[in-house]
């Protein structure tokens, strides 16, 4: 698939911190319940950390007490389109659904389809370090 942003391997390493690269461009994880924005309760709008991309919105954010931001659903591009890139991933002898930021392809977590209780019952479960909180007292 062809992304808005296009680097190479060697630009992303120069850009990103060690921890930073191996969650978002090797698809790794972080340990649970060591992450920014695990507990965080500000309103505000979460970007890809990759690119900038804004992904999701505070108000979507629930408490699921997985150990990793817990989001019930993405945001939608300016024009409509998904933020979001949906990959079916069966490592360590699971199935689950990867998601990717739609613009650089950098890995952002799962989703999974047990968020009882939200509006849709989808728990995406996101690396803190794959995102930035842009605070809503901050925005335009």
């Amino acid at each position: 698939m062809a992304y808005n942003v296009e680097k190479t391997d060697e630009q992303w390493r120069e850009e990103l911190s060690p921890a930073e690269y191996q969650v978002l461009r090797q698809a790794g994880t972080e340990r649970a319940f060591t992450g920014e924005y695990t507990d965080t309760e500000t309103k505000g709008v979460y970007r890809c950390k990759a690119c900038q991309a804004k992904l999701f919105e505070s108000d979507t954010k629930f408490h699921s007490g997985c150990g990793w931001p817990s989001f019930y659903q993405p945001l939608k591009s300016d024009d409509g389109a998904d933020t979001i890139q949906y990959i079916e991933d069966t490592t360590l002898g699971m199935k689950r659904v990867e998601v990717r930021c739609a613009n650089c392809g950098s890995h952002l977590g799962h989703v999974f389809p047990d968020g009882y209780g939200t509006p849709t019952g989808d728990r995406y479960c996101i690396n803190s370090i794959s995102l930035t909180l842009e605070p809503a007292d901050q925005q335009d």
